[in-house]
Protein backbone atom coordinates (compact mmCIF):
# COMPACT_ATOMS: atom_id res chain seq x y z
CA UNK A 1 0.00 0.00 0.00
CA UNK A 2 2.89 2.00 0.90
CA UNK A 3 4.14 1.75 -2.37
CA UNK A 4 1.29 2.66 -4.38
CA UNK A 5 0.79 5.86 -2.65
CA UNK A 6 4.60 6.26 -3.24
CA UNK A 7 4.44 5.66 -6.52
CA UNK A 8 1.39 7.94 -7.23
CA UNK A 9 2.76 10.89 -5.50
CA UNK A 10 6.06 10.11 -7.87
CA UNK A 11 3.86 10.34 -10.65
CA UNK A 12 1.79 13.24 -9.74
CA UNK A 13 5.41 14.91 -9.09
CA UNK A 14 6.62 14.16 -12.55
CA UNK A 15 3.53 15.31 -13.96
CA UNK A 16 3.81 18.99 -12.39
CA UNK A 17 7.68 19.06 -13.18
CA UNK A 18 7.01 18.13 -16.49
CA UNK A 19 4.35 20.89 -17.02
CA UNK A 20 6.24 23.51 -15.13
CA UNK A 21 8.88 23.24 -18.24
CA UNK A 22 6.08 24.28 -20.87
CA UNK A 23 7.05 27.70 -22.29
CA UNK A 24 4.25 30.14 -21.74
CA UNK A 25 3.93 33.38 -23.98
CA UNK A 26 1.93 36.57 -24.38
CA UNK A 27 0.51 38.39 -27.55
CA UNK A 28 -1.05 41.54 -27.78
CA UNK A 29 -4.12 41.30 -30.17
CA UNK A 30 -5.09 44.88 -30.21
CA UNK A 31 -1.48 45.78 -31.21
CA UNK A 32 -1.75 42.82 -33.99
CA UNK A 33 -5.29 43.73 -35.29
CA UNK A 34 -4.46 47.32 -35.81
CA UNK A 35 -1.88 46.49 -37.95
CA UNK A 36 -3.74 44.63 -39.94
CA UNK A 37 -5.21 45.74 -43.23
CA UNK A 38 -8.29 44.29 -42.79
CA UNK A 39 -8.86 46.23 -39.66
CA UNK A 40 -8.05 49.70 -41.86
CA UNK A 41 -10.31 48.30 -44.67
CA UNK A 42 -13.14 47.84 -41.83
CA UNK A 43 -12.88 51.06 -40.37
CA UNK A 44 -13.34 52.55 -43.81
CA UNK A 45 -16.17 50.62 -44.62
CA UNK A 46 -17.88 51.43 -41.15
CA UNK A 47 -17.33 54.90 -41.41
CA UNK A 48 -18.41 55.19 -44.58
CA UNK A 49 -21.80 53.47 -44.12
CA UNK A 50 -22.40 55.03 -40.87
CA UNK A 51 -22.57 58.32 -43.07
CA UNK A 52 -24.80 56.54 -45.60
CA UNK A 53 -26.94 56.36 -43.03
CA UNK A 54 -26.20 59.81 -41.42
CA UNK A 55 -27.06 61.40 -44.54
CA UNK A 56 -30.38 59.31 -45.28
CA UNK A 57 -31.73 60.33 -41.70
CA UNK A 58 -30.55 64.32 -42.72
CA UNK A 59 -32.59 64.01 -45.94
CA UNK A 60 -35.55 62.61 -43.80
CA UNK A 61 -35.27 65.29 -40.97
CA UNK A 62 -34.95 68.00 -43.34
CA UNK A 63 -38.12 66.75 -44.97
CA UNK A 64 -39.92 66.77 -41.84
CA UNK A 65 -38.46 69.78 -40.74
CA UNK A 66 -39.87 71.68 -44.63
CA UNK A 67 -43.34 69.61 -43.38
CA UNK A 68 -43.55 70.84 -39.73
CA UNK A 69 -43.12 74.76 -41.56
CA UNK A 70 -45.58 74.10 -44.07
CA UNK A 71 -47.57 72.67 -41.13
CA UNK A 72 -46.91 75.96 -38.81
CA UNK A 73 -47.87 78.71 -41.72
CA UNK A 74 -51.08 77.24 -42.36
CA UNK A 75 -53.84 79.70 -41.84
CA UNK A 76 -56.07 79.48 -38.96
CA UNK A 77 -59.08 78.90 -41.13
CA UNK A 78 -57.96 75.82 -42.66
CA UNK A 79 -60.53 73.10 -41.67
CA UNK A 80 -60.26 70.58 -39.08
CA UNK A 81 -59.91 67.65 -41.53
CA UNK A 82 -56.68 69.13 -43.57
CA UNK A 83 -54.87 70.48 -40.30
CA UNK A 84 -55.56 66.33 -38.65
CA UNK A 85 -54.32 64.87 -41.40
CA UNK A 86 -51.10 67.23 -42.19
CA UNK A 87 -50.64 66.34 -38.60
CA UNK A 88 -50.88 62.57 -38.51
CA UNK A 89 -48.54 62.70 -41.75
CA UNK A 90 -45.98 64.59 -39.14
CA UNK A 91 -46.42 61.95 -37.17
CA UNK A 92 -45.84 59.60 -39.10
CA UNK A 93 -42.86 60.89 -40.64
CA UNK A 94 -41.32 61.12 -37.39
CA UNK A 95 -42.04 57.33 -36.15
CA UNK A 96 -40.18 56.52 -39.87
CA UNK A 97 -37.22 58.73 -38.86
CA UNK A 98 -37.24 56.79 -35.75
CA UNK A 99 -37.58 53.69 -36.87
CA UNK A 100 -34.65 54.11 -39.32
CA UNK A 101 -32.59 55.29 -36.91
CA UNK A 102 -32.81 52.19 -34.59
CA UNK A 103 -32.64 50.08 -38.05
CA UNK A 104 -29.72 51.66 -39.43
CA UNK A 105 -28.03 51.15 -35.56
CA UNK A 106 -28.90 47.61 -35.53
CA UNK A 107 -27.64 47.37 -38.79
CA UNK A 108 -24.22 49.17 -38.54
CA UNK A 109 -23.42 46.75 -34.70
CA UNK A 110 -24.60 44.00 -37.14
CA UNK A 111 -22.41 44.75 -40.14
CA UNK A 112 -19.44 45.76 -37.51
CA UNK A 113 -19.65 42.45 -35.38
CA UNK A 114 -19.91 39.99 -38.49
CA UNK A 115 -16.77 42.03 -40.13
CA UNK A 116 -14.62 41.99 -36.32
CA UNK A 117 -15.54 38.23 -36.12
CA UNK A 118 -13.92 37.84 -39.14
CA UNK A 119 -10.60 39.56 -38.41
CA UNK A 120 -10.43 37.94 -34.83
CA UNK A 121 -10.70 34.77 -36.01
CA UNK A 122 -7.93 35.21 -38.44
CA UNK A 123 -6.12 36.87 -35.51
CA UNK A 124 -6.94 33.76 -33.04
CA UNK A 125 -6.18 31.11 -35.99
CA UNK A 126 -2.39 32.71 -36.28
CA UNK A 127 -1.97 32.90 -32.35
CA UNK A 128 -3.17 29.01 -32.31
CA UNK A 129 -0.13 28.30 -35.09
CA UNK A 130 2.40 30.10 -33.36
CA UNK A 131 1.56 28.39 -30.43
CA UNK A 132 1.60 25.06 -31.60
CA UNK A 133 4.89 25.56 -33.77
CA UNK A 134 6.16 26.89 -30.79
CA UNK A 135 5.17 24.36 -28.14
CA UNK A 136 3.57 26.33 -26.01
CA UNK A 137 1.49 25.74 -23.31
CA UNK A 138 -0.69 29.06 -23.22
CA UNK A 139 -0.33 32.02 -24.94
CA UNK A 140 -2.25 34.87 -22.73
CA UNK A 141 -3.43 38.06 -24.58
CA UNK A 142 -2.24 41.36 -22.76
CA UNK A 143 -5.20 43.36 -24.10
CA UNK A 144 -7.58 41.47 -22.34
CA UNK A 145 -6.26 43.37 -18.95
CA UNK A 146 -3.73 40.95 -17.10
CA UNK A 147 -2.68 42.84 -14.75
CA UNK A 148 1.27 41.16 -14.46
CA UNK A 149 2.55 38.93 -16.76
CA UNK A 150 6.27 37.90 -15.90
CA UNK A 151 8.73 38.59 -19.36
CA UNK A 152 11.23 36.28 -17.53
CA UNK A 153 8.83 33.51 -17.81
CA UNK A 154 6.79 34.36 -20.55
CA UNK A 155 7.67 35.10 -24.02
CA UNK A 156 6.17 37.76 -26.17
CA UNK A 157 5.18 35.97 -29.47
CA UNK A 158 2.96 39.32 -31.05
CA UNK A 159 5.94 39.91 -33.03
CA UNK A 160 5.51 35.84 -34.42
CA UNK A 161 1.92 36.27 -34.65
CA UNK A 162 2.41 39.57 -36.50
CA UNK A 163 4.99 37.44 -38.95
CA UNK A 164 2.25 35.24 -39.54
CA UNK A 165 -0.23 36.87 -40.47
CA UNK A 166 2.39 38.93 -42.83
CA UNK A 167 2.31 42.12 -40.92
CA UNK A 168 5.17 44.62 -40.11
Amino acid sequence: MKKIILCAICAICGFTAANAQGKFGHVNSQEIIQAMPEFTKFQADMKQLGEQYEGELKSMQTEFQKNLEEYDKLPENTPEPIKKRKEQSLQESQQKIQQFYQDSQQALNKEQNEKMQVITTKVLDAIKAVGQAGGYVYIMDTAQGIPYISTTLSTDVTKDVKTKLGLK
